[in-house]
């Protein structure tokens, strides 16, 4: 039997997944509500007309190409990549084929909020679930995170993959990565007070800043991510395709064959 597990989360405007400034707003309008909107596109019509004079419904959002479950897109993290010898691409410039490929999930719910996961912590959780990461293998990381979901301290929540893990992922042909957690970094309060103590702006985004060196996709609000095996399954985490953009939302969804007891 194959199974589909949906590793998004909705854009909402209710369940808090973003610091203030950038919660979506989302207007709905109902059945009765969209009438002034679509008797315009037809002279003569009126609600009589409609079953039960209804007409459509449909909302309005306000949100940025950050807004709920999405994948980040090498421009993003800095203008140029490679090191600096190639452009950063655009969310609609990324190769559809990078977003259909095996899934890996590396489990680090037990590491606390603001840790900083390290190579060697990821090699050592590639170990226990016994598997040897394949180039394009998208790599999904289960974080203390995901239990937040919902609650006003989410984004600060999780552990993040900084400069080290990143290129340690990068190296070993990871194309696309995730994680459950607000930010593929650390919580920026974390960070925030780290550079407070040392003042080294290194440690600033420094995951993110990693596809300065090598081009990547990074997804991040994911979910669900608990009820996935370590691998054998397939994730598909199409982008929307926004002009120009940072970024675009995704519907990832991880795929795999669930044995069914008689």
């Amino acid at each position: 039997m194959t199974r589909f597990v949906d590793i998004s989360m909705a854009i909402s405007a209710t369940v808090i997944t973003d610091p203030p400034p950038l919660v979506p707003k989302i207007t709905y309008t109902d059945h009765s509500g969209g009438l002034a909107q679509m008797l315009p596109f037809f002279p003569g019509l009126t609600a009589e007309d409609l079953p039960e004079g209804k007409a459509w419904a449909v909302e309005d959002i306000a949100l940025t190409t950050h807004s709920g479950t999405h994948m980040d897109a090498p421009y993003h993290f800095h203008p140029t990549t490679d090191n600096g010898a190639s452009r950063a691409t655009a969310i609609d410039e990324a190769p559809l084929d990078l977003f259909l490929r095996p899934g890996v999930k590396l489990d680090f719910r037990h590491l606390p909020d603001g840790h900083i996961v390290s190579a060697a912590e990821i090699d050592a959780e590639l170990a226990r679930i016994g598997h040897a990461l394949q180039p394009f293998d998208i790599v999904l990381m289960n974080t203390s995170a995901a239990a937040h979901y919902g609650n006003p301290d989410f984004f600060n929540r999780g552990c993040g993959f900084g400069a080290e893990a990143t290129l340690h992922l990068t190296s070993m042909g990871a194309r696309v990565v995730g994680t459950d957690a607000w930010s593929w970094d650390a919580p920026f309060s974390f960070i925030a007070d780290r550079f407070a103590r040392t003042g080294d702006a290194s440690i600033v985004w420094e995951g993110h800043k990693a596809g300065r060196v090598r081009p990547y996709y990074q997804m991040e609000k994911l979910q669900n991510l608990d009820e996935l095996p370590g691998h054998g399954f397939t994730v598909a985490c199409f982008p929307v395709k926004i002009e120009r953009a940072s970024a675009g939302w995704v519907r990832a969804v991880a795929i795999f064959d669930e044995v069914v007891s008689a």
